[in-house]
């Protein structure tokens, strides 16, 4: 049985688990950049070498128990995959006290996630770390292109963006107002990770966009894009997010295959378990 991480299978289950991980190898929509649809294989490769205690909680968020709940492999259109992505996501959120978990793919696959994840909890707040907006209505034809991640979500719910810093003339109108941090603004804004918090309040989906960090942390994902986020202050507004509110679900995608994959694979693997800790310490419950 193949777990999460290689933890023991006593931690890997269904029943003794907290939290649900569902992998999505798809990357049919992405522009520039190819290989996000191996992003899940070397994310899990990379946490088989991970060392599982975490220094700042001073805790092993495995042995709350992970569950690898499958993949979406469904690829015939973009649309398939976003409705495969929304049933498989429907259904594990039935498992109530439990912590919805995906790994992409490229950012598309967010879209049927936030979806479900929106028609279970009220009051959502969508958190994305990217860096681009991702609002267009509709992208080479297609609604449920990577271009168009959060216009959904964004018309549904409230979106903070965080880490912004590129994007189309046609979205500027689409952009949540008061509620867009964009990453030049944030480089001169020592106090930026409250300002977020401000805007972040509920129950909370966090969808990272691997491009949200710097090029110099993580250069293995689509679009790279120069000026981006910081390890340490990321964790940060995620460790106060965690404290803060109720995340309900988060997300990781745009992990690129590469020749130089593995730093970015590595920062994947430590992120994914970092929010672990944090939600653990935080939902203790």
């Amino acid at each position: 049985m193949k777990t999460y991480a290689g933890i023991p299978e006593e931690n890997a289950s269904l029943e003794n688990s907290k939290v649900m991980l569902v992998t999505v190898p798809y990357d049919g929509t992405s522009t520039w950049g190819k290989g996000a649809d191996k992003g899940p294989e070397l994310f899990l490769d990379a946490s088989e070498n991970m060392e599982l205690y975490d220094i700042e909680t001073q805790t092993e968020p495995y042995l709350e128990g992970v569950y690898l709940a499958g993949e979406v492999s469904e690829n015939s259109s973009p649309e398939a995959m976003t409705e495969a992505v929304y049933k498989k996501t429907k259904e594990l959120l039935n498992n109530d006290g439990k912590l919805f978990t995906l790994f992409g793919g490229e950012h598309s696959v967010s879209i049927g996630s936030i979806r479900a994840v929106g028609e279970k909890f009220e009051n959502l707040t969508v958190l994305q770390l990217d860096a681009h907006t991702d609002l267009r209505p509709e992208f080479h034809g297609s609604t449920s292109n990577h271009a168009c991640a959060v216009f959904e979500a964004n018309q549904k719910h409230n979106l903070v963006q965080v880490g912004i810093r590129s994007m189309d003339v046609e979205e500027v109108e689409y952009l949540p107002e008061g509620r867009v941090f964009f990453a030049h603004e944030i480089a001169n804004n020592e106090n930026w990770v409250n300002d977020v918090l401000e805007k972040v309040s509920g129950n909370v989906y966090i969808t990272i966009d691997l491009d949200a960090f710097d090029p110099s942390l993580c250069p293995s994902t689509g679009t790279p894009e120069p000026g981006g986020l910081q390890w340490y202050p990321t964790l940060e507004l995620l460790r106060k997010v965690f404290e803060k509110c109720n995340v309900v679900a988060f997300d990781i995608v745009e992990l690129m295959d590469s020749p130089m994959a593995k730093p970015s694979a590595f920062l994947a693997a430590k992120l994914y378990y970092k929010m672990l800790a944090y939600y653990h310490i935080y939902n203790n419950n």
